[in-house]
């Protein structure tokens, strides 16, 4: 039986409340276990070290071979000459704090940014390696008090400890663990060899800290074997196969997804999930099929988009099944095909973002997250929003849920690589951008709901049913999906000064209304319309929601008010009205 009450009804009293949603004992990963497992490991380690400098300084420094330790030094301080000594430097520079920092954040930053992307626990472990030696050094420095040798030191002594050797043992956990690294995912002949000149770099820097003075040679050897424990405890707890912290069973979802449809509370609606596989991984959909089991979804159908077909053909299939709502993953290409075949259906619509830009969930307040965004949706409430229509030579009647343009903005879209995006993300856009920059200014005439021609120059042309861009920029400010209207940008800046007044009004989030016919606004003008028909004087680069379409000498743009029901965060009451949504009871 099916019957007309509030989706998101609250739960019976005395329902035990549920875990946050995405989330399960079942999924767990052992972070918790493995950090305690770090900690009491790098007290034993610390323990084990200072003890062993307290040997050193105290009953066993007269004994072979720590008696020799001091001729040793002498004997390094014999042999100096010009070019050893500016050898030792270069070497000993590889240890320096600054070094070791900088290049562990370079390597850190490759490992997340550069494709296959991101190693995360190959950056977590080589970051927790260094941290863990720098913190048991700074342990070991206070407890054992050793001076350092009484030789020339070509360095400036600092106020720590000469025992244990920083520099090595920092050398030690970053360049080891490099060398770790490459061991272990680089396949080919040069991985060995690699891997070895990492490893003599550590022994390297111990033996410029012996030649400069800075060390006795059992601090240059508990600095060795403090980084070398760093790697060994982090290693274990980050990349082993049964890691501390491992990964969750192969059927941890299931078990979690069995447990949530366990818990007693009203059946929802059939949902569909139409997920565009390019940018939606295993790991995302299970995470979404254990939101929707959380909030009492069992019947859920997961469904891919295709190259010819987008979205729209199954969306509009879910539809004629009865579901009652649809979630949609993906970009706002994805976003933008679903939500054309929703348009005046009144099925609800959860906007899951997957893609690069996701510029309607960034206005919508959704997180940026997949599950999260999911779980902000299914604990808020159905609302009205308007969708815009975009028709021209080359564009069949469609809809628009975010942005459609022409000029500088559809070049950027064009121009930008599926490869680009996929490793950069946005900022893929923004390094486009800086090569269009120089494009044609094109004319135009501008007709607003039936009023006079506007005629006008631009580089480039925006349709606005949302306001603002990736990094919080409001490229259109004041556009809102909730006020019966859409909004035009003209932007028209003429050299640098135009450019920086364009700046300024994007910045200040200032709105400058559009001028009378026959007037100029300066370099950006804003409008609010109903029905607009912008010509061009020749074909133009045009773009909907981001995808690219043929170029042509003609748009028309029309706003359909209220005519997409989307679920929002109940934090977000300005947006929208709040409309009853259809759910089936079992």
């Amino acid at each position: 039986m099916e019957t007309t009450t509030p989706a998101r009804a609250a739960d019976p009293p005395g329902t035990p409340a549920p875990p946050r949603l995405g989330h399960s004992p079942a999924l767990s990963s052992g972070a918790g276990r493995a950090v305690a497992r770090i900690a009491a490991f790098a007290v034993c380690q610390a323990a084990m070290i200072a003890g062993l400098g307290l040997l050193i300084t105290g009953p066993a420094r007269n004994l072979w071979p720590l008696s020799a330790e001091d001729a040793l030094n002498e004997a390094f301080e014999r042999v100096r000459n010009d070019a050893l000594t500016t050898a030792s430097a270069i070497a000993s520079g590889a240890g320096d704090t600054h070094t070791v920092v900088g290049v562990t954040v370079l390597c850190c930053l490759a490992l997340l940014l550069v494709p296959p992307l991101p190693r995360w626990r190959a950056a977590l472990f080589l970051a927790l390696a260094v941290w863990l030696q720098s913190l048991v050094f700074l342990l070991i420095t206070e407890a054992v008090d050793r001076t350092r040798p009484d030789v020339e030191r070509l360095d400036a002594s600092p106020p720590t400890s000469s025992y244990t050797s920083g520099h090595t043992g920092a050398a030690t956990a970053l360049y080891a663990g490099l060398a770790v690294l490459v061991l272990s995912r680089v396949r080919g002949r040069w991985g060995r060899p690699v891997a070895v000149l990492l490893l003599l770099i550590p022994l390297l820097v111990g033996l410029a800290r012996l030649y400069r003075g800075m060390h006795h040679p059992s601090d240059v050897v508990a600095g060795l074997l403090n980084g070398a424990l760093s790697l060994f405890v982090v290693g274990r707890a980050v990349l082993a196969d049964d890691a501390w912290a491992a990964r969750p069973p192969a059927d941890a979802v299931d078990i979690a997804v069995a447990a949530a449809e366990s818990r007693p509370g009203p059946s929802r609606e059939a949902a569909v999930v139409i997920v565009n596989p390019t940018v939606t991984d295993t790991a995302t959909r299970d995470r979404l099929r254990l939101v929707l089991a959380q909030r009492g979804h069992t019947d859920v159908t997961f469904v891919e988009t295709t190259e010819r077909d987008t979205g729209g053909g199954q969306a509009a299939d879910a539809v004629r099944g009865g579901a009652g709502l649809i979630v949609a993953c993906g970009g706002d290409g994805t976003i933008r095909a679903v939500a054309d075949a929703l348009a005046g259906t009144g099925v609800t619509l959860a906007v899951v973002p997957c893609g690069t830009g996701n510029l309607l969930a960034r206005n919508l307040g959704l997180p940026l997250d997949p599950a999260d965004a999911l779980a902000a949706a299914l604990t808020g409430e159905p609302r009205a929003l308007d969708l815009g229509t975009i028709s021209g030579d080359g564009i069949a009647r469609t809809h628009v849920t975010a942005m459609s343009g022409a000029g500088l903005d559809a070049a950027v879209m064009g121009s930008t690589s599926d490869r680009a995006k996929s490793a950069l993300g946005w900022p893929a856009y923004v390094l486009a951008g800086l090569g269009e920059l120089r494009g044609p200014r094109m004319r135009l005439a501008v007709t607003l709901d039936g009023g006079p021609a506007l005629h006008r120059t631009a580089r480039m042309v925006l349709i606005a049913n949302i306001g603002t861009v990736q990094g919080g920029t409001a490229l259109v400010p004041g556009a809102r999906p909730d006020d019966g209207l859409l909004d035009l940008a003209l932007f028209d800046p003429r050299g640098a000064g135009g450019w920086l007044r364009a700046a300024g009004v994007l910045l200040c989030g200032s709105r400058p209304t559009g001028t009378a016919p026959g007037g100029h606004g300066g370099p950006v003008e804003f409008f609010t319309f109903r029905r607009a028909e912008l010509t061009f004087t020749r074909p133009q680069p045009r773009e909907v929601d981001g995808d690219p379409v043929a170029p042509g000498r003609r748009i028309t743009a029309e706003v359909r008010p209220g005519a997409l029901t989307v679920l929002l965060p109940a934090g977000e009451k300005q947006m929208g009205s709040t409309v009853p949504l259809p759910v089936r009871e079992k």
